[in-house]
């Protein structure tokens, strides 16, 4: 990396990479000719692998035809194709699309969305939007507000209006059964009691992912919690918005994850495997009625240059076509399942690792200094950083974020293109195993 001079991008820190300089299925290949395993499919993102060759092809066939239509001037037959596909694989009643380029975005709009119908039913009032704690629902000020992650908030807290929050559902924490219907209801309950505090004719919507993202490590929901949260939206006339940008897309068995559940929300926010890196792209999906609703009453006034483009919607369109033509969703639950039980069977060399979690080929786990109290490891470790450099260097790539609100905790997501196999898993394990290794020794553990 020395050799390559000076770089005029910026992004997060100074932090260089090496060059890339192919990718292919689930592996990445830099300049110097190494290979890396894609064990997190970039940021969850890379959902079917890379240069998928039926995905390329569409592409191609698209921009023979055009690479760009602008919205208000034509219809394209690729996103008037993508839209039929997503409202056939969502859940009933939830019939209306609009195309966004990434999962800030897709917040962004859901909550215009959400605003935009109560303005057309006479509820002005409603304007809150609930959330949980912590949780990550992107960084576009909007949707930052709902965003439960300090370090990436508390910068700009002068510059937005912070929604309410509520605890997310982390019953490991908190010593409570996620298999105890009584826990999901404990939990569930949070939401009602905080609706009443704030005052049901002022709530707006709560979102929720239903499996959790970047801030909590792929949490799932305990027992029953869904469906409360459902019932409860429903009582109070409270808009249910889900936040399926990274755990849509088919990598826990089902394309949207809310199915494992039977629960259908009002509004669901789509992203990331949705396009699988081929092209940026993200999408809201609707009920009908909350759209009538808003388009009758002067439009949605909302929008984005590049929505539905029609080179990103033909991609969008071959990764779904893929993604059944090779049955991936099934084969990221039962691959998936595997990769859980590895994870969890490392729980037995490495007391450190606390907790295991997730569903399908969408896992993480969970660094601890006493798996009994679930103490995390001193901050100053920056465990979340050097583990996954740890594995960088192994030739694997993984993902994690600070566990416990942003400032300590260390969790690491492993979710690798659903395309993988049972070999790669067993080479995701000998790689993290050695980097845990490594880890561990460096760090006096």
């Amino acid at each position: 990396m020395d050799g390559q001079g000076k770089s005029h991008l910026f992004y997060q820190t100074r932090q260089r990479r090496p060059r890339l300089r192919q990718a292919e299925g689930v592996y990445i290949w830099d300049v110097d000719g190494k290979r890396y395993l894609d064990g997190s499919s970039g940021a969850m993102v890379c959902n079917i692998g890379h240069s998928n060759p039926n995905v390329l092809e569409a592409m191609r066939r698209q921009m023979e035809i055009a690479t760009f239509g602008y919205r208000l001037h034509f219809e394209t037959e690729p996103s008037e194709a993508l839209a039929a596909k997503v409202a056939g694989l969502a859940p009933d009643g939830m019939e209306r699309v609009f195309f966004v380029s990434g999962g800030s975005e897709a917040v962004e709009s859901a909550i215009k969305l959400a605003r935009q119908y109560k303005l057309a039913v006479g509820e002005p009032q409603r304007w809150k939007v609930i959330s949980r704690y912590p949780a990550y629902h992107g960084c576009t000020i909007g949707a930052l507000a709902l965003t439960g992650y300090a370090p990436m908030t508390a910068p700009f807290d002068p510059m937005m209006r912070q929604m309410p929050k509520i605890p997310a559902p982390r019953a490991y924490l908190d010593g409570l059964d996620p298999a105890d219907a009584e826990t999901g209801r404990h939990y569930a309950d949070m939401l009602e009691e905080r609706i009443l505090q704030e005052g049901p004719e002022t709530v707006l919507a709560f979102i929720v992912e239903p499996i959790g993202g970047a801030s909590t490590g792929c949490l799932m929901p305990p027992e029953g919690y869904m469906k409360r949260i459902r019932e409860i939206c429903d009582r109070y006339d409270v808009l249910l918005i889900h936040d399926e940008v990274i755990s849509g897309g088919g990598r826990t068995g089902t394309f949207f994850a809310a199915d494992n559940w039977d629960t259908v929300p009002d509004i669901a926010a789509l992203s990331k495997g949705f396009g699988a890196g081929y092209m940026p792209l993200g999408a809201v999906i609707a009920q009908e009625e909350i759209v009538e609703a808003v388009l009758g009453h002067g439009g949605f006034i909302h929008g984005f240059t590049y929505a539905g483009n029609p080179l990103a919607c033909a991609a969008g369109l071959a990764v779904i076509e893929e993604i059944e033509r090779q049955d991936m969703m099934h084969n990221a639950l039962e691959v998936g399942t595997q990769l859980g039980h590895r994870l969890r069977a490392l729980m037995n060399r490495y007391p450190i690792i606390g907790d295991v979690r997730g569903m399908g080929m969408l896992q993480a786990f969970e660094l601890v200094s006493d798996r009994a109290t679930m103490t995390p490891l001193p901050k100053e470790l920056n465990a979340f950083d050097r583990l996954v450099e740890a594995a960088y260097d192994e030739g694997l790539i993984i993902y994690s974020r600070r566990t416990r609100g942003g400032y300590s905790g260390d969790h690491f997501i492993v979710a690798p293109p659903m395309i993988s196999t049972t070999v790669h898993v067993d080479e995701i394990i000998e790689k993290l195993t050695r980097a845990l290794d490594r880890f561990c020794e460096e760090a006096g553990l």
